[in-house]
């Protein structure tokens, strides 16, 4: 007896692009519904092998007709857990789309007075961001404080030179 399975467009469709940004409840049914298309199509494909089964006596149809009402209760059972199932995902998809709501809602609630406060200091401190605005401030008169504390070391480097360049003129003008 052979018997292939169908690959069904709903796990075409899930190994073709994944799963990701489902909700959980949605994967899911989808697991469940191709779960019960497999059974359906197990006992659709033994009801079809029947029609090839030779009877030789009534025992053997009698058998046959056993097998045959044993199958269409076999799918009848799969279609009915299916449905049943299906109203447990109808609730949980509920619940997880209540939760996504909620937390959406409690992101775009007004701030209070005193959380606006504690974002600010945060803001300025610079500990929500890599730096806050009194962080930059610093670092900038600390920049102009080295530039300034070059720059006498500058002037002083360049009188030193001029000094010993001039040194070095007196002494050649000494030796002339």
């Amino acid at each position: 007896m052979n018997i292939s399975m169908k690959s069904t467009s709903l796990s075409f469709l899930t190994q073709r692009f994944g799963t990701a940004g489902m909700l959980k409840s949605t994967k899911e049914k989808l697991e469940r519904q191709e779960n019960m298309q497999t059974k359906v199509a197990f006992f659709e494909a033994q009801k079809d092998n029947l029609k090839n089964m030779q009877c030789e006596s009534l025992e053997d149809i009698a058998r046959k007709l056993e097998m045959f009402h044993s199958y269409e209760a076999q799918i009848a059972a799969a279609k009915q857990e299916y449905n049943n199932s299906q109203m447990w995902h109808v609730m949980d998809e509920a619940q997880e789309r209540g939760e996504q709501i909620a937390k959406a809602t409690e992101k775009s609630e007004p701030k209070t007075e005193e959380e606006r406060k504690e974002e600010t200091a945060e803001e300025a401190l610079g500990i929500e961001e890599e730096k806050g605005i009194f962080t930059e401030m610093m670092e900038e008169l600390s920049e102009l404080s080295e530039d300034m504390a070059e720059q006498p070391q500058d002037i002083i480097e360049q009188l030193e030179d001029t000094t010993k360049s001039s040194e070095i003129y007196n002494r050649i003008d000494v030796k002339v």
